[in-house]
């Protein structure tokens, strides 16, 4: 476990708040004792899985392997290729090819045990999800392939509870359980990267280094609530209490890019999250970023985002600088 200083609170609500969970397809999954689901790679999205009863094997592309024992919650924040396993060689089958049955407007369900048998060997929850973090795009890359909170709460303490409430919801089959379930699980998806910010990020460099500085730190909150300014680089530095090119080099040095390109990087994220998840005019878009016009923006989003914001309108994925 990390043992970097926590970065600034009010900073970590301000990057939070743009976090979003979007297209989240979730299915409820009974085994018997043997099992292999595979899970092909989704760059853009995240995975989810909770071991609610038994255990299971996850084996990342890599051949890297995770004990999971009940009571386990795992998000690999990048979308990586996987399998759940019962044992090592267990034959793997893609789960997509798996026919599911509906329990809810996002929920379905998935039966492979046995008649012979007449309690499930393991049940589990999974997840598929657009992890879109907004303004924190960039620390997608720097997360690490797999989050693993465990059932004693060593590295997650403060999931227990929400932890314990899904276990009820999973083995319970009350009335509205798979919609319960699904949101328990967007909250516990939410927290997961949350302590893991709070943490230091497991010493990542880049954006979370230039988080803990005491000085980039305020030019970045400052920048984060309010994305329209018409900022320039000696407004920055002002937010900072720091001269334009003390800032300039620091921030240039910390960052690995430009304080100007950071801006304009950080508007198309947040565009593209309002184009797509909020179904916003461009027109509305370009005004609430400060564009002169609606063309300068247009011209601004191909040059970051390799497209235009009417392609990304028209249901392109999501793009990251």
């Amino acid at each position: 476990m990390s043992h970097a200083p926590h970065l600034p609170s009010d900073l970590i609500s301000e990057l939070l708040t743009g976090m979003r969970l979007h297209g989240v397809q979730y299915r409820r999954i009974q085994t018997g004792p043997t099992f292999g689901l595979g899970f092909p790679p989704k760059p853009g999205h995240a995975y989810f899985h909770y071991v609610a009863v038994g255990t299971a094997i996850l084996r990342g592309e890599d051949g890297s392997q995770h004990v999971l024992s009940a009571g386990d919650v795992v998000l690999l924040p990048r979308g990586e290729g996987h399998a759940l396993l019962s044992g090592e060689n267990h034959p793997v089958q893609c789960l997509e090819t798996i026919d599911a049955a509906p329990l809810g407007d996002t929920v379905s369900g998935i039966d492979t045990c046995p008649s012979t048998h007449a309690v499930p060997s393991a049940v589990l929850f999974h997840g598929c999800m657009v992890f879109d973090l907004g303004g924190m795009q960039g620390l997608s890359k720097v997360m690490p392939a797999v989050m693993l909170a465990d059932s004693n709460g060593t590295q997650f303490p403060g999931l227990l509870p929400m932890v314990d409430a899904m276990k009820r919801e999973v083995c319970s089959g009350r009335i509205g359980f798979a919609g319960i379930l699904a949101r328990l699980a967007d909250a516990v998806a939410a927290m997961i990267v949350r302590d893991w910010v709070e943490r230091g990020c497991d010493g990542a460099s880049g954006l979370v280094m230039a988080m803990r500085d005491p000085r980039l730190s305020l030019s970045l909150l400052a920048l984060h609530k309010d994305p329209g300014r018409d900022w320039t680089v000696e407004a920055l530095a002002a937010e900072s209490n720091i001269s334009r090119s003390v800032f300039a080099d620091r921030f240039q040095t910390v960052i690995g890019t430009a304080p100007l390109r950071y801006v304009t990087e950080l508007r198309m994220q947040l565009a593209s999250q309002w184009l797509t998840h909020q179904s916003l005019s461009i027109e509305v878009v370009a005004e609430r970023l400060d564009y002169a016009s609606q063309a300068a923006f247009s011209r601004a989003y191909k040059r970051v985002m390799g497209h235009s914001p009417g392609a990304t309108r028209r249901g392109r994925p999501l793009a990251s600088p």
